[in-house]
C-alpha cells in the first residue's frame, strides 16, 4: 500500500494537471478497494453473464474490523508521511490558487469528494480542520466566485469536516464561517442546488453536538482504537477500541466544554437569519433530514 500511496502522492505533488488528475485517481482507487467487498464466492462466480455487470456488493462498517487491507490503510494515515487527507488538502490548496480561470474546477471537485471520503474511512484526519489554514481553505470555496458544482461539493466536505467535531465547528464558527453561509444563503444569485445544499448545512449545524472523536491510537487487539464514543458503529470495528466504558466518559466530560447547545446555535443563527431558524427546526423535527439519524 505504501507503494500505492507514493505514486499517488508524487502525481499530487506534481505541477501538471494531468499528473495531478491521475494522482486524484490512484487515491480513489485504493479507497474503491477498500470500500468495495473482497473476491466473490464461489455461488457468485457461477451467476449468469447477465449478472456480471451489476456493481459489486459494498462492505458494511462491521466487516472493516476483519479487513486487512482497511487496517493498513487506517495504520498509515495515523503517521504525517502516509496521511492522505493531508496530501489532497495541499493539492487542493494548489489547485484553488492555479484555478482562478476554472481550468481546474472538475479537479477542485474530484480532491473534495475524495477529502470526504478519507475523512469517513479514517475520522482522525479531521483534526486538520482545527487549524486555521484548512478550515479558510473551504470557507473560500464556498464564496460566490466560485461555480456551483464547487460550492456544493465543499458544504457537503464541511459538514464532514464537522461532524463529531465540535472543536472543528467552534474554529469554523471564529473564522466567521456562519457569516459566510448565511450570506451565501441570501444572496439571490446563488442557484437553487447550493441553496439546497446551503439548507441541508444548517439543518445539521442546528442538531445537537457530541463530544469529539478522540485520536486513534494503537488499541491492545493490534487495531487502531476508534472512537471510544458509544453512539459510533466504528467504535466496535476494533474490538470496542480497547478502552474502557470509563476511559471514554473522563475524555467526553474533558472536552464537553468544546461542544455548543443547540439553543446557543440558534441565538448565533438567528444573528444573520433573523426568523428563519424556527422554521429551520420545525422542518429538522418534522422532516427528519439525513434520515432522521441526526435527529
Amino acid at each position: 500500500m505504501e507503494s500505492l500511496l507514493s505514486l499517488a502522492f508524487d502525481n499530487l505533488s506534481s505541477f501538471d494537471h494531468i499528473k495531478i488528475r491521475k494522482g486524484l485517481k490512484q487515491v480513489e482507487g485504493l479507497l474503491a478497494q477498500i470500500c468495495l467487498s473482497g473476491p466473490s464466492s464461489p455461488r457468485k462466480k457461477e451467476q449468469s453473464p447477465v449478472d456480471s455487470d451489476s456493481s459489486p456488493p459494498r462492505k458494511v462498517l462491521g466487516d472493516l474490523g476483519s479487513d486487512p487491507a482497511f487496517r493498513e490503510f487506517f495504520k498509515l494515515q495515523e503517521g504525517f508521511e502516509w496521511n492522505i487527507a493531508q496530501r489532497l488538502l495541499a493539492t487542493l490548496d494548489f489547485l484553488v490558487v492555479r484555478g482562478g480561470d476554472g481550468k481546474y474546477d472538475l479537479l477542485i471537485v474530484n480532491a473534495l469528494d475524495l477529502i470526504q471520503g478519507v475523512l469517513l474511512l479514517h475520522p482522525p484526519s479531521k483534526v486538520l480542520f482545527s487549524r486555521n489554514v484548512y478550515m479558510n481553505l473551504l470557507l473560500d470555496l464556498v464564496e460566490p466566485v466560485n461555480c456551483p458544482a464547487i460550492q456544493s461539493a465543499t458544504i457537503i466536505t464541511l459538514v464532514v469536516a464537522l461532524l463529531d467535531c465540535p472543536q472543528n465547528t467552534r474554529v469554523f464558527e471564529d473564522l466567521d464561517g456562519l457569516l459566510t453561509i448565511t450570506s451565501l444563503f441570501k444572496t439571490e444569485e446563488t442557484s437553487r442546488e447550493v441553496k439546497f445544499r446551503l439548507t441541508e448545512f444548517l439543518y445539521f449545524y442546528l442538531t445537537p453536538e457530541t463530544p469529539s472523536i478522540p485520536k486513534a491510537n494503537a488499541g491492545n487487539n493490534g487495531g487502531p482504537a476508534l472512537l471510544a464514543r458509544s453512539p459510533s458503529k466504528l467504535a466496535k470495528v476494533f474490538g470496542g477500541g480497547g478502552r474502557s466504558d470509563k476511559q471514554g466518559r473522563e475524555r467526553a466530560d474533558s472536552e464537553s466544554g468544546a461542544t455548543r447547545s443547540v439553543e446557543a446555535k440558534k441565538q448565533y443563527v438567528d444573528r444573520y437569519l433573523p426568523g428563519v431558524v424556527d422554521e429551520l427546526l420545525k422542518d429538522l423535527d418534522t422532516y427528519k433530514p439525513f434520515g432522521g439519524i441526526l435527529s
